[in-house]
């Protein structure tokens, strides 16, 4: 596995420029891209249906399972991507916000007490 991974600016652009390329922009409108990015995260979600958790912790074990798990995931960001650039959403840093305002909300138990 190579460490030279490409940000997520540039996989947004090509996953744009791969759309453009056969005319689909007009399908990809907020609420189908949402729905989309909803049917990839069920597909992923379905991986793991009827296994106990020890078996979930051992999916990336088979090679087979392990394909599809990077398949669904893959798909999953890559809706999540082109839903954000149609929107003009910067992913990181709504994650951010969302983090500082977690942070906030749920204050880390005081080690002292207890």
């Amino acid at each position: 596995m190579t460490t030279d991974h490409p940000d997520l600016a540039a996989l947004q652009a090509r996953l744009a420029a791969f759309a453009a390329a056969r005319d689909w922009q007009p399908f990809h409108t907020p609420k189908n891209l949402a729905a989309a990015l909803s049917v990839e995260a069920a597909e992923l979600l379905e991986i793991f249906q009827w296994l106990t958790p020890e078996q979930a912790a051992d999916v990336m074990a088979d090679d087979g399972t392990a394909h599809r798990v990077r398949d669904e995931v893959a798909d999953v960001l890559a809706y999540l991507l082109q839903f954000c650039d149609v929107l003009g959403i910067d992913l990181l840093e709504a994650l951010a916000a969302k983090i500082d305002r977690n942070e906030e909300r749920f204050p880390r138990p005081d080690s002292s007490s207890g």
